[in-house]
């Protein structure tokens, strides 16, 4: 199989995400209420759960946790109270419900200190054939 990276900023890098955060939601179900995708610069996107929190991703520091301030489509999404749920830029998503568990309860691997796994600047270190691994499962 050939590595394919995609061209930073076109459509379908902007997208990219998209295919991974979608599958994290089939995995968290009915605790998803609402989604959407952010801008980018970093790219990013969140999921309101029915409880009124927010869980939001973004290429540089993964998921986190917090009470929904402000956001919307095409916007970043103001929390507070953040946790960050650990386990790196793009656990797996049937990962996400434990750590997500566990960034409620503040155990784990979860953190109160933003991690920083990459910059979104950096846009030829790889990420972009990570993140088309979820676009293929969702593909085929």
């Amino acid at each position: 199989m050939a590595i394919r990276h995609v061209k930073p900023y076109s459509d379908e890098w902007l997208q990219q995400p998209t295919s991974y955060v979608r599958q994290v939601i089939g995995v968290l179900g009915p605790e998803v209420a609402d989604w959407w995708e952010g801008p980018c610069d970093p790219r990013d996107a969140t999921l309101k759960l029915a409880d009124g929190a927010a869980l939001v991703w973004d290429e540089e520091s993964g998921w986190r946790l917090g009470t929904f301030v402000s956001g919307g489509r095409g916007a970043h999404t103001e929390l507070t109270g953040i946790r960050y749920l650990g386990h790196g830029l793009l656990p797996k998503p049937e990962r996400v419900p434990s750590a997500l568990s566990d960034a409620r309860a503040g155990v784990g691997a979860s953190s109160a200190w933003r991690p920083c796994y990459r910059s979104h600047r950096n846009c030829h270190d790889g990420f972009d054939v990570a993140l088309d691994f979820y676009s293929r499962l969702i593909d085929a």
